[in-house]
């Protein structure tokens, strides 16, 4: 695979209206076991992004990352803008100076993994994005060859496993076992991360 600048962001597009294509949905999510304002939050902050790359001109990959982690950091409120902000902002540090390939781009990923769980005190097993972006990038380090199919399925199945864990961190922790059979809203919007990204690598096929 090779992330062009036009890619980083198309997918930053694509993952925008997805969220606010599904914002009540993430809402729903997020009233049955948490603060009920993920899906609000997303979306005021992907809007911002998508507003922010549309005036700006770009050199690098890296760049677009570093503009999107500092736009999410300073629009998304609750736990989402601080982890998802840390995210891209350790891919943007990954990916500097470089030209995105799977190498550069499985190692991005993996900081934006280690960047998440120091910033929110959490690893896997605990129901939170986590849960997600694990199993994302033990792909992106594995596979020879990143196919957009095997991608959605790696990241669908990883949020389907999601629901059988009790949540131990965050507010859903206060649910104890009735957590279980939920999903968690972190993990169906790191899903849809990974969904875009997928699509934009699709296209560049």
């Amino acid at each position: 695979m090779l992330l062009s600048l036009k890619d980083s962001i198309d997918w930053m597009n694509i993952m925008n209206q997805k969220i606010q294509d599904n914002k009540q949905y993430l809402t729903k999510l997020d009233q049955a076991i948490g603060d009920g304002d993920h899906g609000i939050n997303m979306a005021r902050g992907f809007n911002e992004v998508v507003s922010k790359l549309s005036v700006t001109e770009y050199e690098s990959v890296s760049d677009v990352f570093k503009d999107v982690a500092m736009t999410l950091m300073g629009k998304v409120g609750g736990a989402s803008g601080p982890l998802y902000g840390t995210a891209f902002l350790k891919m943007s540090l990954a990916s500097k100076g470089k030209e995105v390939d799977q190498q550069v781009f499985a190692t991005a990923v993996n900081d934006a993994l280690q960047g998440i769980k120091q910033r929110g005190k959490s690893t896997e097993g605990e129901k939170t994005l986590v849960d997600v972006w694990a199993p994302v990038v033990n792909f992106f380090q594995k596979e020879q060859e990143v196919l957009p199919n095997a991608l959605i399925n790696c990241a669908s199945e990883a949020v389907e496993e999601s629901k059988t864990i009790k949540a131990t961190k965050g507010r859903a922790a206060y649910l104890g076992e009735r957590s279980v059979g939920h999903l968690d809203p972190g993990s169906v919007s790191s899903f849809y991360l990974f969904e875009s990204l997928a699509e934009v690598l699709e296209k560049g096929a």
